[in-house]
Order: structure tokens, then sequence, then C-alpha cells
């Protein structure tokens, strides 16, 4: 399965990745790359999770525009 991952820089420097897509699947790392690979296991065991639990894997989510 592919999900769409944002990876931000904090204010310690430490990088946080999110899947939108499965509710509270966070992770984070000392590098993107680190925070991009701890995502991947986030991301296996929230579906693990989620499967166990009966729930729905992912949640719809869609990129919209916002002007402010």
């Amino acid at each position: 399965m592919k999900f769409v991952v944002s990876i931000c820089q904090d204010e310690d420097g430490v990088y946080i990745a999110e899947c939108a897509a499965i509710p509270g699947c966070v992770s984070q790392g000392r590098t993107e790359r680190e925070a991009e690979l701890n995502i991947a296991d986030a991301i296996a065991e929230c579906l693990a999770v989620r499967a166990e639990l009966g729930m729905p894997l992912t949640v719809t989510t869609r990129e919209v525009e916002v002007t402010v």
C-alpha cells in the first residue's frame, strides 16, 4: 500500500512524520530518512491494530487550497 506522509522539522530539529489517512499515526526521527523509515513501521503497526479492533484501516483525506 502507498500512503502520503508529511514530514516537517520541529523547533528542536527533530523530524516529525505523520500519515493523515490513519488518525494518530505519527512518528519522528533525527533525520528525514529516519523519520520516513519510522513512519513506515508506525503505519504497519497502526494498520494491524485497527484491523484487530475492526476499525476502518484508513479515513478519506483530500488536499484543498485555503487562502489566508
